[in-house]
């Protein structure tokens, strides 16, 4: 995914989009190099992001990698995402956690291989048209399990007793 951002700076500085980007410590030097010899001032590169809940609130598209707890968030805040599973992932599951939201036209997913060619064009493309964003969101939202905290809690105490 970091690859992908890196090789589509010159288009989203020429597209005026604004992006906040989550490279993982191992990536981050590079990318502010990438960034500023792109010239793509709207790309602000953090190394990690403390207050999902302020980048999630200024996204109007996420593209993330497809573990539960991301695809949970994304399903609890509402936000299209485009999904790249993480392919060494243990029994392939980011890409059956995908496909749940796949298969309920609630989200987009590339594979990590098509990633660095796909991902921008198909992000750009949902940017693009509103109606399809808004229908993407509608569907996320509907997947939402609010209040699993509460429910846990109340197995966990079923099972104790």
């Amino acid at each position: 995914m970091n690859l992908s951002l890196s090789a589509s700076l010159d288009r989203l500085r020429r597209e005026n989009i604004q992006v906040v980007w989550q490279t993982g410590v191992h990536y981050y030097d590079q990318a502010i190099k990438d960034v500023e010899n792109a010239g793509a001032e709207k790309v602000k590169v953090h190394k990690f992001i403390q207050r999902m809940d302020l980048a999630y609130s200024v996204a109007d598209l996420v593209l993330s990698r497809a573990g539960a707890s991301s695809i949970s968030e994304l399903c609890i805040v509402g936000k299209p995402a485009i999904l790249v599973p993480f392919p060494h992932a243990a029994e392939d599951h980011q890409t059956k956690n995908a496909l749940a939201l796949v298969n309920h036209q609630a989200a987009i997913m590339i594979p990590d291989g098509e990633a660095q060619v796909k991902c921008m064009n198909e992000a750009l493309e949902l940017i693009r048209s509103p109606k399809k964003l808004l229908q993407l969101e509608k569907n996320i939202k509907e997947l939402a399990f609010r209040n699993a905290d509460e429910a846990i809690a109340s197995e966990v105490i079923r099972i104790a007793k």
